[in-house]
């Protein structure tokens, strides 16, 4: 980590940034303990001047100047969803994969199934990495680790040597049982370097060393073919941010709900995948932390993120899929587990063939985005229908420009009112109703998936647009409270801004609960400790007292599927690891399956731990200040069809323990909460705003 000189007195800063498919949220923090919050339009072709411009919005609300906050920053954190995109998308490095001979064909067969069974008509995906780009190498290494064939170093220099013309810009390399014995992948290694100076390559037993083929040839071909982009992508980011006289250290949000270096991102790329949605439970867990369970919801501009806390523990998963169920990709990694849908403010309203009308999953994004923004964009949005029920201020939206209502009027009217032979007020509350309910069926289907019935969680509603919906998935979800948190229209940013440092190491050493070597078992652990103390050594004095967690995932004989098994501290190999094992593993597979088999012995599949290293927080040096709620306006807004005289009050001089009778809308700098007139609000001592029923 890099050493920034200050002087005494000098304010300093540190920035999160979350860039979205619309806006790019940030949230900055200063030594004092202060805050302040930011949001402006993405910019696609040069992501630093949407951030520049958000990071300047936000200091410029508290008084601060936007260039002194870049240049006194002593960390940013950025999270992104650039590399998603580029897999989801086939925008990557022209990649090749040299595999084991005979095995070929493993990304074409993958592993699960269909989301329909009976669809036979449905196309065969494609393997991530074309068929012709890859290439079967002789050798060959057992299960125990012994070299059954040699590697054929002449091949292997034949095939590296034909890359240059064939335009390959990266190389991946999975060989069987690498796992065990990485030998023959770290030679090849060795002679790309050699042959192909400068390409990118990525090792199968360093992308993610699993016992699944399947998961770590994906890993490996997906973390190769995105070196090239994000080296391109980060580099241009720190060239602008040091142009600007950024000297601290940038982090970079991963899909373990952590931050990393940049330098270990670069390293590893694979681990930005579906990085984007894994902060917003991190603000959910800290905002109820005494709940049993507790549903995240982020709302944004592009896309509508559900994911699960429970007792204040982010759940996570390794079946977290690019793209559809069984079509898409999967690597296996460890990320927060996260449902999401083409549901944003930016979703487009449409009728469908047989004349219904549908909302997303296409968005308008942030260019030409909604028809209220005034930038060309002409397709009615969710936006647009907050906009003429009366829900949004035009004129003090915080985005950077005034909401053109007559604009987003005539989308509604000329691509759905007119059509369905409807009023403009009734269109746009059937495009808020249509799309309310598609975001209440992905809570429910996210929510029973993994065993939790909805109706008796806390729901924690955030990002932009977010609270201008919680009320209606309420009602939906018979919810009588919902968790609006004070940060909630950066809810993603400030997940961010208090992420920990962390990351988990895997050692893919087999062994058996009724059968169990210790030797190996042993040698296992003290490897992962190894590792752990290293990465603690390399962030000494950057946070707190750091939290190391060691966990194995493992199975009933037979069991296609693994569990991840919290354990705590380092088990002891040379005592009862093997019974803390498998009581540890019967109690979390009766949580997750309501069942469990306390005769069976347990297969251990892979060793691990988590090392998190909490960044310390600035408390602030002052009390609040005095506020006095103001109410600035009074519109007449739309609930249910319905016209109520509503009054509008500005967030900002709203103090804890206030309350706010519905119908009311609550103008926040980055959201707006809007209170139905079943609903009422209050503030909790942190400013959070707990919306309830009024018959609850």
């Amino acid at each position: 980590m890099s050493e920034v000189q200050t002087q005494p007195g000098e304010a300093r800063y540190r920035i999160a940034v979350d860039t979205g498919g619309t806006f790019t949220d940030v949230v900055v923090g200063s030594n004092s303990g202060d805050m302040a919050v930011g949001k402006a339009l993405t910019t696609y072709d040069r992501v630093f001047t949407g951030f520049e411009a958000s990071v300047r919005r936000a200091a410029e609300s508290v008084g601060w100047s936007g260039d002194e906050v870049l240049r006194n920053a002593d960390v940013i954190v950025y999270g992104t969803t650039h590399a998603t995109n580029a897999v989801l998308t086939g925008k990557v490095a022209k990649t090749a994969l040299l595999t084991t001979d005979g095995f070929a064909d493993t990304l074409l067969l993958r592993e699960g199934g269909r989301r329909d069974a009976f669809d036979s008509k449905a196309a065969y995906p494609p393997p991530y990495i074309p068929r012709h780009l890859t290439f079967e190498i002789t050798e060959r290494i057992s299960a125990e680790g012994d070299v059954l064939i040699p590697l054929d170093e002449e091949q292997v220099r034949e095939v590296l040597g034909s890359f240059k013309e064939q335009g390959i810009e990266a190389v991946a390399v999975s060989f069987l049982w690498s796992i065990i014995n990485d030998a023959h992948e770290k030679r090849v290694a060795e002679l790309i370097k050699e042959i192909l100076p400068g390409v990118p390559y990525t090792l199968s037993k360093e992308a993610n060393p699993t016992i699944r083929e399947y998961r770590r040839s994906s890993a490996a071909s997906i973390d190769a073919s995105l070196k090239p982009l994000m080296a391109d992508h980060l580099g241009k980011l720190r060239s602008d941010l040091q142009a600007y006289g950024f000297a601290g250290d940038l982090l970079v949000v991963t899909s373990e709900g952590a931050v990393l270096d940049v330098v270990d991102v670069l390293d590893r790329p694979v681990l930005l995948l579906n990085s984007g949605p894994s902060m917003a439970p991190l603000v959910g867990a800290a905002a109820a932390p005494d709940r049993d369970t507790v549903v995240v919801c982020d709302m944004g501009g592009t896309t509508f993120d559900v994911s699960l806390v429970e007792e204040g523990v982010v759940r996570h998963t390794r079946e977290a899929w690019l793209g559809e169920p069984f079509v898409g990709h999967l690597t296996g990694l460890s990320s927060v587990a996260v449902s999401s849908i083409g549901a944003g403010g930016g979703s487009i309203a449409w009728i469908d063939g047989g004349g219904l009308l549908r909302v997303g999953p296409q968005s308008a994004r942030s260019t030409p985005g909604p028809a209220a923004y005034g930038r060309g964009g002409e397709e009615p949005t969710v936006t647009d229908a907050c906009v003429a029920l009366g829900y949004l201020d035009t004129e003090g939206f915080e985005g950077g420009f005034t909401l053109d209502r007559k604009a987003a009027v005539q989308a509604i009217d000329t691509r759905i009112a007119g059509p369905l032979k409807m009023d403009t007020l009734q269109a746009a509350q059937a495009i808020l109703d249509v799309s309310a309910n598609h975001m209440a069926t992905a809570i429910r289907q996210a929510a029973l998936e993994q065993g939790v019935d909805p109706r008796g969680a806390l729901i924690v509603a955030g990002g932009g647009a977010g609270a201008m919906v919680a009320a209606a998935i309420g009602v939906l979800l018979e919810a009588d409270t919902i968790l609006i948190p004070a940060t909630a229209g950066v809810l993603a940013a400030y997940g961010a801004h208090r992420a920990p440092i962390a990351t988990e190491f895997l050692s893919p050493l087999h062994n058996d609960t009724r059968s169990f070597d210790a030797g190996s078992a042993s040698r296992a652990v003290e490897e992962l400790a190894a590792k752990a103390e290293l990465f603690v050594k390399r962030f000494d004095g950057v946070g707190d007292e750091p939290n190391v967690t060691y966990f194995v995932d493992a199975r009933y004989p037979g069991q296609a599927w693994d569990l991840k098994v919290y354990l705590g501290a380092a088990p002891d190999t040379s005592g009862d690891a093997a019974g803390i094992i498998e009581r540890a593993f019967h109690e979390e597979h009766d949580r997750r399956n309501g069942t469990h088999d306390p005769d069976s012995r347990v297969e251990i599949i892979t060793w691990g731990v988590r090392v998190e290293i909490p960044r310390p927080e600035h408390a602030k040096s002052e009390s609040e200040p005095t506020r006095t709620s103001e109410v600035h306006r009074t519109d007449d807004i739309v609930f249910g069809g319905e016209s109520f005289s509503t009054q509008r009050y500005r967030g900002v001089t709203l103090a804890p323990r206030d309350k706010v009778l519905g119908p009311a809308v609550i103008d926040q700098p980055t959201t707006t909460i809007v209170v139905p007139p079943e609903w009422n609000a209050t503030l909790d001592e942190r400013s959070n705003i707990y919306l309830t029923r009024k018959e609850a």
